[in-house]
Order: C-alpha cells, then sequence, then structure tokens
C-alpha cells in the first residue's frame, strides 16, 4: 500500500469541483449570512447560550470521534467558565473536559492569528496536559511506525500509515506555511472556506504529528480555516455531523490519504460543512424557541417547572430521552410524587407540555412553535 506522502507529488493535492461540490461551495456562502443574521437577532444572553450549546457539541463530539465520551454537564461547566458566563466558576469533575472546553476557547479566540508551531503546541498542552502518558506540546519522535489500526492482536487491520517521526518537524513546517501561505488575503489565497477547510484537514491528518489528539487537533484546524474565510468565528460544530456519519468520514479520509487526486474528498468534506450549518441554523431556531416560550410562561410556572424545562432545553436539538415523567422530574427537583403530578398536568393545561401514552407511561414533550392551549388560571404550588 502506497500513501500520498511517500510519493515524489506529495504535498501537491489536486481536484476538480463537481456540480455538486460547486453547489455545496455556494449554499455554504449562503447559510453564513442567514446563520449570521439569525444570530444578530438574538439578545446577549441568547446569544451567548446559542455560543455555548455550539462550542458543547463541538467539545463532546470531536471526542466522541475518537471514542472518549464526557460528561455534557462538565463540558456545559468548563465552556461556561471559560467564557465568563460563571461567577463564581462552576465545578468541573473531569479534567478531560476543561481540556476539551479550554481547546476549543483557544481556536474561536485566536482564529484570525497566523498558525505556528507554538499556536499547535498549546492547543495540544491545552486538550491533553491532564494525561501523564502522552507527550504534549511537542511532536511524536518515536521510532515505531504511526499506524491507525483496529482489530485483534495478531490479525491489526492497518488503515492508515503516517510518515517516519524524523520527517515531521520538516513536514509541519511545510504545512504551517501552506495554511498561512493559502489564508484569506495571503499570496496564495483559497477563497472558499469549505475548500480550504478539507484541504487543511486532509493535510494535517496525513503527517499525523502528535502522539495522540491529531484527529481533535486537526478538525481544529478546520475550524480555524473556515473561519478565517468567514472574518469571524465559525457558530456551528463540524464534529457533531462528522460524528453522525464517522463511518464514512473515515472511509473517506483513509480513501484521500491513498491519492493525488482528492476530489472525493473535498466534495464530501464540503458537504459536512454545509450540514454543520444546517444543524447551526436548527439550534439558533431552538434558542428561540426557548425565548418564546418562557417570555410567554415564565411568570406562569413555579420553581420547580421553572428547572425542569431549562433543564429539557439544556439537552438540546435531540430531546429528552424518553420524555419527561414523574419519576424524573422528581429526580430533578427532589418533590414528592404527588407534587410532580401535580406540577406535570399543570405545565400541560398551560400548553407548555404536550403528553404521549397514557396512564403510568405517560411520556411529556415540549411543546415549540405552537400556539398555547388553555391557560391554568393560577400557579401550581
Amino acid at each position: 500500500m502506497t500513501y500520498f506522502w511517500e510519493t515524489i507529488d506529495w504535498p501537491n493535492f489536486t481536484y476538480e469541483l463537481d456540480d455538486s461540490c460547486e453547489k455545496n461551495l455556494y449554499a455554504f456562502a449562503q447559510y453564513s449570512g442567514r446563520v449570521g443574521g439569525l444570530v444578530e437577532g438574538l439578545d446577549d444572553k441568547d446569544q451567548s447560550e446559542t455560543l455555548v450549546q455550539m462550542m458543547v457539541a463541538e467539545a463532546i463530539k470531536t471526542s466522541e470521534i475518537e471514542g472518549e465520551y464526557l460528561s455534557r454537564q462538565d463540558v456545559i461547566s468548563s465552556v461556561r467558565n471559560n467564557l465568563g458566563l460563571s461567577a463564581p466558576l462552576e465545578n468541573v469533575g473531569d479534567t478531560r473536559a476543561e481540556g476539551a472546553a479550554a481547546l476549543m476557547m483557544a481556536v474561536r479566540d485566536g482564529y484570525d492569528t497566523p498558525l505556528s508551531e507554538d499556536v499547535l503546541f498549546d492547543w495540544h498542552t491545552k486538550l491533553l496536559g491532564w494525561d501523564r502518558h502522552v507527550s504534549v506540546g511537542a511532536w511524536r519522535t518515536h521510532e515505531e511506525p504511526m499506524q491507525v489500526i483496529s482489530g485483534p492482536i495478531g490479525k491489526e487491520k492497518v488503515h492508515f500509515k503516517a510518515p517516519p517521526s524524523r520527517r515531521v518537524s520538516d513536514e509541519m513546517k511545510k504545512f504551517i506555511n501552506w495554511f498561512n501561505t493559502t489564508a484569506p488575503g495571503a499570496a496564495y489565497a483559497i477563497d472558499k472556506p469549505p475548500l480550504r477547510s478539507a484541504l487543511a484537514h486532509l493535510y494535517f491528518e496525513s503527517i499525523h504529528p502528535f502522539e495522540d489528539g491529531n484527529g481533535r487537533i486537526g478538525r481544529a484546524i478546520s475550524e480555524k480555516a473556515l473561519s478565517q474565510g468567514l472574518g469571524e468565528p465559525v457558530i456551528m460544530s463540524l464534529s457533531a455531523t462528522i460524528e453522525a456519519n464517522k463511518k464514512i468520514y473515515y472511509e473517506e479520509l483513509k480513501a484521500a490519504q491513498r491519492s493525488r487526486d482528492v476530489s472525493a474528498w473535498v466534495s464530501f468534506f464540503s458537504n459536512v460543512c454545509v450540514e454543520a450549518q444546517t444543524q447551526a441554523e436548527k439550534q439558533i431556531r431552538f434558542t428561540l424557541q426557548k425565548a418564546k416560550l418562557f417570555d410567554r410562561f415564565e411568570d406562569q410556572m413555579n420553581e420547580r417547572q421553572v428547572r425542569v424545562v431549562r433543564r429539557m432545553f439544556e439537552v438540546g436539538l435531540d430531546g429528552f430521552e424518553g420524555g419527561m415523567n414523574a419519576r424524573k422530574y422528581v429526580s430533578i427537583t427532589k418533590a414528592s410524587k404527588a407534587t410532580a403530578t401535580r406540577d406535570l398536568q399543570a405545565l400541560l393545561e398551560m400548553g407548555v407540555f404536550k403528553a404521549k401514552g397514557g396512564g403510568r407511561s405517560t411520556r411529556y414533550d415540549l411543546v415549540l412553535d405552537e400556539e398555547p392551549r388553555a391557560r391554568s388560571k393560577a400557579r401550581s404550588r
């Protein structure tokens, strides 16, 4: 098996933009304007909430792609702490969540600065500084091959082999120079953000310069390229879209690393960018729905009901798994079962909840973008 980095043409990727890819590049530009307009229409509080949700999704999903699962609440707290939205700072029990959030913040804050070894080492240290088994803030140096493999010992399947460690420093100097000279306004600017993002991700992943964290750093580089192309930090989660189609992502990446012609990869990745924007638009509209619901009903809900409804919104677009029920309500509020039943019935009568099923199996979901039904005349206490 020969990889592109092993050929004399490396790293001169070639590609052709087919009709599908051209449509994606055009759609990305359109969605960028629409998403930006929606964000501008939010008040400061809702803008902050939307940003938190996007950063949380990126931090969680970029880790899940690598088989690492973080506590959502720890990531939320870490992101809020990093954004200065928590006073006092919220407690975070998982240092991995702190690292993931710190990386997201560094990428966002420094989107318009040139890439450098120091920047990449700083990102790597933020992400994996907690791991004493990994050499952080430095290129890999081990002599054994850097391979991506699967399968049991003795029957391993090699999916990818990276350049030997002795080449990494020189390869990364070339990559960093390429990244900076293709930035907007630079000598060899690539003026289509998803195209540059796709090439940057593939180029970096083909070098695989760190002992660990290459996938997460590579996706951060993709985000930086998109943000530079838009002239502002992107509000989306590439990783959430990639994680939903992880198998295809790895297949496309694997195929692209074996050929100079990366047209298929560019087409795939541009579609990922567009899909990430559509999900961002849904998240922003979800935030607007939350604001609308609380404007309409907050003065009718008691503290327990407000706490539960906020918790359901915090889960995000996928919704509260299995819906809300009396048992979950008791767990969240510490109220008695009788009180939980009364509160849930009141939320149903207000039009905040809609019911599914019946009897003990009754579940409740939020009513979004619907006109309120008959409201209760008094708050449930």
